[in-house]
């Protein structure tokens, strides 16, 4: 049978199916004993129909929902990502006064409590809120409950950026990539499932020998495609390969692999371009808009990092995105960090855009 079941079985078609196999000296018409006795098996046989063609679409990956495609995943061992808390780093002052563990604080509409303190005045906070909403790098914190002495909290980072959890179309897409690369006891691919499932973690590069013999590093990108904070880059070490058990196969590292987790670091870009602004704007209004639609450019760029050996700023994709913007007629002359060609980067740097202006 070619194309969907519900589309062939019909109530009439079924319905005909079977009044054939009657007799002809029978009364077959619409309302006679025998239509009207095998009507009600015709109908419920085209809900079977409907629903088989229900269940061949949760049987494959390519077309199953969310609820079936993570049972094909189980079976092939494929790391399902929920949703996760942000933790973040809180600045409070004066920095003698002592949080305890469990205080809560509110930035906007998430909440964060208390769990450990870094040094005097700063301490870890943990979204309440799963989800990225939680990932604010900036805001004023606010107490929930009174702490005596308290004048000013406010958040200084992300540490350990939250994650929304898989989607339809990024599970089906980790399934497809456990196949193209099958994972084994410490290849590529395997190290590369193994961090990728760590929360925080949005991509990994794997450099294997890269200090001799046993040796593997690991570079990752935070999971929001920023720079991993120092805390996130411990936690992946620990889970790997812990500094103080190199090579014991005490993490999830193999035996006998000395694993090093290092992050991608940020190479800042100064943008200049000339710019014919639309009516009614010009650097001092128009600016926002410039800097959001290269940030816009330089964020795709992240987010494909841990796909390419290096990346390539290019000239001529900062100028179609300057484009799009709204206060933007036309761009040219454009130059990063004073070159007009384009910039490759180091393996382990991800772009950060400076600064941008008017070309001179």
């Amino acid at each position: 049978m070619i194309g969907r079941y519900s589309d062939e079985m019909t109530f009439d078609y079924i319905m005909n199916r079977m009044l054939e196999s009657v007799p002809d000296t029978v009364d077959k018409r619409e309302g006679s004993i025998i239509y009207d006795a095998l009507a009600p098996a015709a109908a419920e046989l085209v809900k079977c129909y409907t629903e088989l063609d229900v269940v061949m679409d949760e049987t494959f990956v390519d077309t199953a929902s969310l609820q079936y495609l993570m049972l094909r995943c189980k079976e092939r061992g494929v790391t399902i990502q929920g949703e996760t808390a942000a933790v973040i780093e809180g600045v409070f002052t004066p920095s003698s006064v002592e949080l305890t563990s469990g205080l809560r604080f509110n930035c906007d509409e998430v909440n964060y409590v208390v769990t450990e303190k870094i040094s005097a005045g700063h301490y870890k906070l943990e979204a309440e809120t799963l989800g990225t909403v939680g990932n604010k790098y900036t805001g004023l914190l606010l107490p929930i409950q009174t702490v005596n002495g308290l004048e000013t909290a406010q958040i200084a980072a992300v540490l350990i950026p939250a994650e929304d959890g898989d989607t339809t179309d990024t599970l089906r897409e980790k399934y497809y990539a456990s196949i193209d690369g099958e994972a084994f006891g410490g290849n590529v691919a395997d190290y590369k499932d193994k961090t990728n499932a760590i929360t925080g973690v949005g991509g990994v590069k794997v450099y294997p020998v890269w200090n001799g013999g046993g040796t593997v590093k690991l570079t990752i990108i935070a999971s929001d495609f920023t720079a991993p904070s120092s805390e996130l880059i411990s936690k992946v070490q620990t889970a790997i390969d812990p500094e103080q058990n190199h090579g014991e196969g005490l993490g999830l590292a193999p035996i006998g692999h000395t694993v090093t987790v290092t992050g991608a670091k940020y190479a800042d870009l100064t943008v200049a371009a000339n710019i014919t602004f639309a009516a009614g704007w010009n650097w001092e209004n128009g600016k926002s808009q410039l800097v959001s639609a290269a940030n816009a450019y330089l964020n795709e760029l992240c987010k494909e990092w841990s796909e390419n050996k290096t990346t390539v700023v290019r000239i001529s994709q900062i100028e179609t995105h300057l484009l799009t913007a709204d206060c933007v007629v036309d761009v040219d002359g454009t130059t990063v960090n004073g070159d007009t060609k384009n910039i490759e980067l180091a393996a382990d740097e991800i772009p950060r855009l400076s600064t941008i202006g008017g070309a001179s």
